[in-house]
């Protein structure tokens, strides 16, 4: 019996192959012509940008531009064996050609080490910061983006402790607190990030330590429990993530000016990156 059903499936298979074979075709066809589309802004980039010197000018058909589903928006540009594979954030998939032309001059540009033309970076930005584009990249960061967390709780300091006596002396108990994790590493140039796709807040490792003084840490913490308070806005297609309102603010911390004194001197006194909190 086992062996009759399979015979039957296959027969059934082999009655819809036309059909099968029909759709593929459409298909394919479908996917050369967007395939197609991708790739012209892309070629064109490249005869614009490398001139009339023996810069790298692929042949169009070396060229393969496809969607990719990145964690939030990013491209990527790279050249293997003589051939340029090209990903885009599927955040674009809708796009206008115009948007997707600048791109590939900012790409093409980075790859090649030229200076792309600003009106493309003006476009692209335009587009890449409206309030829709945004929101598709930050969901996709929070759906596909994998954030490492591993515990409030270090060596010497707990940091919900610290986050809890920051909210109450310098917010009024306002913020809603995220998720707070010491970093798996001790990084050395970022001393704190906050990541509002996820909502966490991550302090490095590095502060975990009986050298460092409580209350730097605790003004890491405040740095980037201002970021909370002061989102990052849109000025002119860019992201400021650090506004007047939100420097003004971080300025009335009251040990603003020896933070800043033992990021300048003792962190670089131990030759390491200079360090602000991001």
């Amino acid at each position: 019996m086992n062996q009759e059903r399979g015979l039957r499936a296959v027969g059934c298979r082999h009655l819809t192959a036309l059909k099968v074979a029909h759709k593929m075709s459409r298909l394919s066809f479908a996917m050369s012509e967007s395939e197609l589309h991708l790739r012209t802004p892309f070629n064109e980039a490249f005869r614009q940008l490398a001139g009339h010197r023996k810069g790298f000018k692929p042949d169009p058909a070396a060229i393969e531009v496809r969607f990719y589903p990145y964690a939030g928006l990013h491209h990527t540009i790279r050249v293997r064996a003589g051939r340029v594979f090209v990903r885009i954030s599927d955040v674009f998939r809708s796009a206008p050609p115009e948007v997707i032309r600048a791109l590939a001059y900012l790409l093409v540009a980075r790859l090649l080490s030229r200076k792309p033309p600003q009106a493309y970076e003006q476009l692209y930005r335009a587009y890449a910061f409206s309030p829709d584009v945004l929101r598709a990249s930050d969901l996709a960061r929070r759906q596909r983006g994998r954030k490492v967390v591993s515990t409030t709780n270090g060596r010497v300091y707990d940091l919900n402790r610290i986050f809890l006596r920051v909210n109450r002396r310098y917010f009024d108990g306002q913020i809603e607190k995220p998720v707070l994790t010491w970093s798996r590493r001790k990084t050395r140039s970022i001393l704190g990030h906050h990541d509002a796709a996820h909502d966490t807040i991550t302090i490095s490792k590095t502060l975990d330590s009986a050298e460092v003084p409580e209350w730097f840490v605790e003004y890491i913490m405040f740095h980037e429990m201002l970021h909370i308070k002061h989102p990052a806005k849109i000025i002119k297609g860019r992201r400021y993530y650090h506004t007047p309102a939100f420097r003004t603010e971080e300025k009335s911390y009251p040990q603003y000016d020896q933070a800043q004194e033992w990021l300048d001197c003792v962190i670089r006194s131990q030759r390491e990156v200079r360090a602000r909190a991001a």
